[in-house]
């Protein structure tokens, strides 16, 4: 009996062939947000190691929503050509390309982490830093991010839109919002991050405004046939800020909205949580939206065996299983599993003569 992890999945007119994510994972080997070789090989082998669906990096939507000068970007045509070229190769290998749009808010203008993370100002090619509120991240950061006026929230929502238009353009078949890990979106939906009194602060129905409105101009651009994905951090593991049950009543509202999969992360919106990690600490978060509100969901967080990944599925916690650091430690990974869960799948041909 095939196991479910290599089983098919399709959402609207596209078909993974098996449940295996590779999740959005920052390279920070970009120069002005231009794609190159290493992304190329990078995203590519992770296509050919077997991957059901390749989600690039957090894709900034403008210059200053970079997390880093070295992230990769999506805010102006010439961007479009090298991203194209990388998708052609992952389809190539019957795989899925997927795109995470993203803004950094508060959390941008940083050295890469290799550098250490440091706030960079503009003596160091750093940039002035935008949030929902004027809260830095760290106590001791050197200057405060700029609260974002109504003129400069529609100008991130313009954004979100045409860096949608050119996904189309590069030939993602999956876009994904990221609403996660404590970037800009997420810092509108927590109140730890989130102080306003205009019409995107204070209640729950303002605070998610922002995503919601985000949402609705991707949707303007994105084919209605090719799935659409948001990712949330399900909980800030800090005291007074956003919790499950308000991803829970967000993910119903994104459901509505005709968003297709929650991808389930947490945390990274603040410096002072606490998170008890261990194997698959995150997948209850992904088990509890997907059980309440009857939705797709994506389970992360240290799932690094086969078996481990099959049991998710075997207990509808989730739809699809998501990999980052083991996949960077693997690039064969679903190869492996496949061995490991007795599951004969297709191998690329140049590489059958191992395939013992």
């Amino acid at each position: 009996m095939a196991s479910l992890l290599f089983s098919p999945l399709t959402i609207k007119k596209i078909t993974l062939k098996n449940r295996i994510v590779i999740s959005p994972m920052c390279q920070y080997s970009a120069i002005d947000g231009f794609a190159n070789n290493w992304h190329l090989v990078h995203l590519g082998s992770r296509a050919s190691g077997g991957a059901g669906l390749i989600i690039q990096e957090a894709t900034a939507v403008s210059p200053e929503a970079r997390i880093s000068p070295s992230d990769l970007g999506i805010w102006k045509d010439e961007h479009i050509e090298k991203l194209k070229s990388i998708n052609e190769f992952i389809i190539s290998q019957n795989s899925v390309p997927g795109i995470q749009l993203a803004h950094a808010g508060r959390k941008a203008s940083v050295s890469v982490p290799w550098e250490g993370n440091k706030k960079l100002d503009s003596t160091k090619g750093g940039w002035q830093t935008v949030s929902a509120s004027s809260i830095p991240y760290h106590d001791d950061e050197p200057f405060l991010p700029e609260t974002l006026d109504e003129n400069g929230i529609q100008k991130v929502i313009s954004d979100f839109k045409a860096a949608t238009k050119r996904a189309v353009e590069a030939g993602y078949q999956v876009v994904e919002i990221h609403g996660a890990h404590g970037y800009l979106l997420h810092q509108f939906l927590s109140p730890l991050t989130n102080i306003r009194t205009d019409k995107y602060g204070g209640s729950f129905e303002n605070r998610i405004r922002f995503t919601l409105e985000i949402v609705d101009a991707v949707k303007s651009e994105w084919p209605s046939d090719l799935p659409l994905f948001v990712r949330i951090s399900a909980t800030d593991w800090a005291e007074g800020g956003w919790n499950p049950e308000e991803s829970v009543k967000l993910s119903a509202i994104l459901k509505e909205k005709g968003v297709d999969l929650i991808d389930v992360s947490s945390g990274g919106l603040v410096s002072h949580q606490k998170i008890s990690v261990g194997p698959g600490y995150q997948v209850s978060f992904a088990e509890q939206i997907k059980k309440e509100v009857n939705v797709l969901t994506g389970a992360v967080g240290l799932i690094t065996e086969a078996k481990q990944a099959e049991a998710i599925l075997e207990n509808g916690q989730a739809d699809l299983v998501l990999f980052a650091r083991e996949s960077l430690r693997n690039p064969n990974l679903p190869l492996d599993f496949a061995k490991e869960l007795n599951d004969d799948i297709q191998w690329p041909k140049q590489y059958e003569r191992a395939k013992i």
